[in-house]
C-alpha cells in the first residue's frame, strides 16, 4: 500500500484505477507481470486460471530508469539551442549522444561542456540530412553506446534574413526547406524506431513560433521551413496516438541566443534546456504541445515538467 500511495505521488495520477475486479487484476499483472509457481505457490491449480491464462500472458510493464541509465541523442545538439538542451541533460546525469557534420562543431561543444560532464557526452561525426546517412549514423550509434532511450530534435539554424521571396532562388529554398523541414523527418524516420514501443522512451520536437508568422521583412523562407517543422510534428502526434513512448513538442514562441547576446524578447539557451531537460526527466506528459511564451512558462515546465 505504501509503495502504491508513493507511485501515485510520483506519477500524480491513480496508479491502478480498475473498473471492476477483473480490470483491478488486468492492471496489476500489466503492471507486476502475471503470477507463476515460483512466486506463487499453488497458483495454476486456482478456480478459473487455466481457463483465462491467455489472458493473463505476462507483458512489458514500465522500470523506472535512473538517469544515468538513459541515453538521450540530441538532434542538433552542437546549435545554439541543442547546446543548452545537452548542458542541461548531463548536469541532471543522462548520457547525450551528438551527432553532426562538423568535427569542429562537436569539439566546441565538448569545450562548452563542464569537464566533469564529458565522459557521459558522446558525440560522433554523420550526416542525419539525408534518409541514407541518418540510418548510417544510427546504425553506427546503436553499435558504439548501446539503446537510445530518448530523442531530443532540435535540427535547423534558429535565424535566416536573406531577402523577400522574389529576390531568392529555388536552390536556396531547398537549403532552407533541407535544413528546417526534411532533414527533421529524415532523422525522425531512423530513431523514431528506436523509442516508440518504450514507455520510458520520449521523442521531443522542439520548434518555434517562426512558423506562424513572418517575423520581420525578408524572414519568409525561414517562416515556410519552421511552418513545415510544427506542420510535421503535428502530423506525428496524430498519426500515432498509441505509441507507448511520450511523444511531444515543446513551441518557443521567443528568440533563443547564448547568455551574453540576450536582448528584448529573448531568453537563454540555457533556460530553454533547463525546461526540455525536466520534461524529458519527468515524463509527464505525451503527445502534448507545450507552448513557451515567457520566462515564467519556461520556469513552470522545470519545475513541473509540465504546463
Amino acid at each position: 500500500a505504501v509503495g502504491c500511495i508513493l507511485a501515485e505521488l510520483l506519477a500524480h495520477k491513480p496508479l491502478l484505477p480498475g473498473s471492476s475486479e477483473i480490470h483491478q487484476i488486468d492492471l496489476i499483472i500489466q503492471l507486476l507481470g502475471t503470477p507463476n509457481e515460483t512466486i506463487w505457490p499453488g497458483f495454476s491449480k486456482l478456480p478459473l486460471v487455466e481457463s483465462h491464462l491467455a489472458c493473463l500472458q505476462r507483458t512489458s510493464c514500465p522500470v523506472i530508469m535512473s538517469n544515468a541509465h538513459r541515453l538521450v541523442l540530441v538532434l542538433g545538439g552542437a546549435g545554439t539551442v541543442g547546446s543548452g538542451i545537452v548542458k542541461c541533460l548531463l548536469e541532471k546525469g543522462f548520457q547525450v549522444a551528438v551527432i553532426s557534420r562538423e568535427n569542429s562543431r562537436l569539439e566546441k561543444l565538448r569545450n562548452f561542456v563542464p569537464t566533469q560532464y564529458r565522459d557521459n557526452l558522446h558525440t560522433m561525426v554523420g550526416d542525419v540530412g539525408s534518409e541514407e546517412g541518418a540510418q548510417e549514423a544510427a546504425d553506427a550509434l546503436t553499435s558504439r553506446v548501446g539503446k537510445v532511450t530518448d530523442v531530443v530534435s532540435s535540427l535547423g539554424f534558429s535565424w535566416w534574413q536573406g531577402g523577400p521571396p522574389h529576390t531568392q532562388t529555388l536552390q536556396e529554398l531547398q537549403r532552407v526547406l533541407d535544413t528546417l523541414l526534411l532533414s527533421t523527418f529524415t532523422s525522425w524516420k531512423s530513431f523514431f524506431p528506436l523509442v516508440k514501443d518504450d514507455p520510458n522512451g520520449t521523442y521531443t520536437f522542439i520548434t518555434g513560433g517562426a512558423g506562424e508568422r513572418l517575423l520581420m521583412p525578408g524572414t519568409g523562407f525561414l517562416t515556410l521551413g519552421a511552418a513545415g517543422a510544427l506542420a510535421f510534428s503535428q502530423v506525428v502526434r496524430e498519426e500515432y496516438p498509441d505509441i507507448p513512448c511520450k511523444l511531444n513538442e515543446v513551441k518557443i514562441n521567443m528568440g533563443v541566443a547564448l547568455p551574453e547576446r540576450l536582448g528584448p524578447g529573448y531568453v537563454s539557451h540555457l533556460e530553454v534546456g533547463e525546461a526540455v531537460a525536466s520534461l524529458v526527466e519527468k515524463r509527464r506528459v505525451s503527445h502534448t504541445v507545450l507552448c513557451a511564451n515567457s520566462t515564467t512558462d519556461l520556469k513552470t515546465l522545470i519545475l513541473e515538467g509540465k504546463l
